[in-house]
């Protein structure tokens, strides 16, 4: 563990925060007044569009010096760009690991921060560039490329964040990827990941946090509302259809 919480100071709030965008988001005033731990080294930020899940992970990427459009740690790629709103009020409490990783070398910190938006273009942008990967991800399907990066750059003890991951990403692939996480959270890597996928929530030993209008708690997964609408659908599909398909 490198995290063991992100909050932002009171000095930090400005006046009136409730009333303004970022902390009139449910899950950011949650923050705010209480902060988020991090309990386990594989952490699932869980909930429906617009609930604010990746609006902390971009946060808590750039509260721990990673580019907010995404990229490897010890790296800025658009340096005229400022931090986000929230992304200058967070801060960590870390671990004594997690202290000498963000004050280590450059060149020796270990992290990326994977944003499906904007990952395609950053993927052709820096294949075959040192410190990256060497095969043309441009040649790949966009799960393939995806999954080259996992590759690459998640397998050393780091701090790694994921925003939806899985966009690329078959059935199969999705299995892979929560291998890999597994894998990387028992080597002392740590991950924050976003994400609507059943699939990588299930990754075992995570620590599953449910984004919504309520704030956020910690849930187990067969309680989250996305694995239970999965399995309702996938049940009787014909009674989520009906909504679809009547005038």
């Amino acid at each position: 563990m490198l995290a063991r919480r992100a909050y932002i100071p009171a000095e930090q709030r400005p006046r009136d925060s409730r009333r303004t965008w970022p902390l009139d988001v449910p899950c950011v005033a949650q923050l705010a007044d209480e902060g988020m731990t991090f309990e386990r080294p594989v952490t699932f930020l869980v909930g429906e569009n617009g609930s604010g899940k990746s609006t902390l992970v971009e946060a808590f990427a750039e509260a721990w010096g990673l580019d907010a459009q995404g990229g490897r740690a010890g790296r800025k790629y658009v340096n005229d760009r400022p931090k986000s709103v929230l992304g200058e009020m967070v801060q960590f409490e870390t671990t004594a690991a997690g202290a000498r990783h963000r004050i280590g070398p450059r060149t020796k910190r270990k992290g990326y921060f994977l944003r499906a938006e904007t990952a395609f273009g950053f993927m052709n942008a820096v294949s075959g560039m040192r410190g990256y990967w060497d095969e043309d991800t441009s040649e790949m399907s966009h799960g393939e490329g995806f999954l080259t990066v996992f590759a690459a750059m998640f397998r050393e003890p780091g701090f790694y964040l994921m925003d939806e991951p899985e966009a690329a990403l078959s059935f199969q692939s999705c299995l892979r990827l929560m291998h890999l996480m597994y894998e990387l959270g028992k080597s002392g890597a740590q991950i924050i990941c976003a994400t609507h996928s059943p699939i990588l929530a299930s990754t075992p030993d995570a620590d599953i946090i449910e984004v919504g209008e309520h704030g956020f708690h910690r849930s187990k997964w067969e309680d989250l509302a996305l694995v239970d609408h999965w399995r309702r659908y996938m049940a009787t599909p014909e009674a989520y259809l009906r909504h679809v398909t009547e005038d």
